[in-house]
């Protein structure tokens, strides 16, 4: 058995005993397993906005907590709440005019800063715009394939390739643009 089984087995053990009981330490238990990979991931598809991202980790967790009765085990647990907090996030984004989305649909992108560090890039990868920032954090940052980013996000799999090379085009050019460099 590899880790990856053990893992599975464990989370099914735990969300089997959760069904039976909606004992609060073994939420508990299931939220420390799985939290930590999920909020970075909310924080960064959220553009660096802490609050937005604690509240797309509750909802995700309001949301799995409800349908986790359905839940087939056709992937792991984390892929499955991973899967839940991309849907959060973009129903977030529908819901406002957002700067970055004005920026996607006319294609332009000012570089409005210049990263010299990893918290620099984090701040830049914040700027892209959302379908950009999205696509290049599932696929450079998670390891989503192409594929896979279609069918979460609901896009072709040509517009996932494009968004990310618009967005590490972009990103070159904030790092190019800080050292002089065109």
């Amino acid at each position: 058995m590899d880790s990856r089984d053990f893992i599975n087995k464990a989370d099914q053990v735990l969300v089997e005993r959760f069904m039976r009981t909606k004992d609060e330490a073994t939420f508990r238990e299931l939220y420390r397993r799985h939290t930590p990979a999920l909020y970075p991931l909310a924080l960064r598809l959220v553009g660096g906005s802490e609050g937005e991202a604690q509240d797309a980790v509750q909802d995700t967790w309001l949301r799995a907590c409800k349908t986790l009765s359905a839940f087939e085990w056709r992937s792991s647990l984390r892929t499955w709440l991973t899967g839940i907090l991309i849907n959060r996030v973009r129903e977030m984004n529908r819901g406002r005019a957002h700067r970055n989305e004005e920026e996607l649909t006319e294609g332009r992108l000012e570089p409005t800063v210049q990263p010299r560090g990893r918290m620099e890039l984090e701040q830049a990868i914040a700027r892209l715009p959302t379908g950009y920032r999205h696509v290049l954090v599932l696929h450079d940052v998670e390891g989503y394939t192409h594929e896979e980013i279609s069918a979460r996000l609901e896009i072709s799999v040509g517009t996932s390739k494009s968004q990310l090379s618009h967005a590490r085009k972009a990103l070159r050019g904030m790092f190019q643009g800080r050292r002089g460099t065109p």
